[in-house]
């Protein structure tokens, strides 16, 4: 059983149905009770960085999303939802993210059209267990006017002037910063593998 954490945003109808499209069992959860029972956890996310992390720490679900991560549970972080895993963001000072990774998020620069939308190609690693099974070029959509550093746990790259995180995973935590649910048969696959793995 998935459980989509539902923080009173994000896209999670978009989620939902490609969850449905793959048969997969899921649930929306909003309780750090709820949390605390999942099995695998997805964070879908749109919008902005501070209000996400608000609204994680007004449900009270920072700490038990945390401590299923440290317990070794799948989670799965979409857009925001995988900037969320880093220490903090430009579009935010004053909010600390999950901080799993040290690294901030921050702004692409003014010479660069913002947000990045639309399709573009990642360049994996050959280790990347998400994209695995896809053939070369992978396309995918993305829509976000921030971006996460490439990181020791980085995946894939997409490049936009430079390269930035466009996939994270290590050990049990997988993130995407682009929408799985709106890449077509590209992101059922991304999906499934999750699934599988998880």
């Amino acid at each position: 059983m998935i459980s989509i954490i539902d923080y009173g945003a994000g896209n999670l109808r978009s989620v939902q149905n490609t969850l449905a499209e793959l048969g997969a069992s899921y649930k929306l959860i909003d309780t750090p009770e709820a949390v605390l029972a999942a099995e695998k956890l997805v964070l879908p996310g749109v919008g902005h960085f501070g209000q996400l992390m608000v609204a994680l720490d007004v449900l009270r679900l920072r700490e038990a999303i945390l401590e299923k991560i440290r317990a070794g549970n799948p989670f799965f972080g979409i857009c925001l939802g995988m900037q969320a895993l880093f220490s903090g963001s430009g579009e935010a000072p004053d909010q600390k993210g999950l901080a799993l990774y040290p690294e901030r998020i921050e702004r692409f620069p003014n010479t660069a059209r913002v947000p990045h939308m639309g399709w573009n190609s990642l360049t994996p690693r050959p280790d990347s267990k998400l994209l695995r099974g896809l053939p070369d070029p992978i396309y995918v959509y993305f829509a976000n006017s921030y971006y996460a550093p490439p990181v020791a746990a980085t995946a894939a790259t997409c490049d936009y002037q430079f390269p930035f995180s466009a996939v994270v995973e290590e050990n049990n935590v997988y993130g995407v910063q682009f929408h799985p649910e709106k890449s077509g048969a590209t992101g059922l696959k991304i999906m499934s593998n999750f699934l599988e793995l998880a």
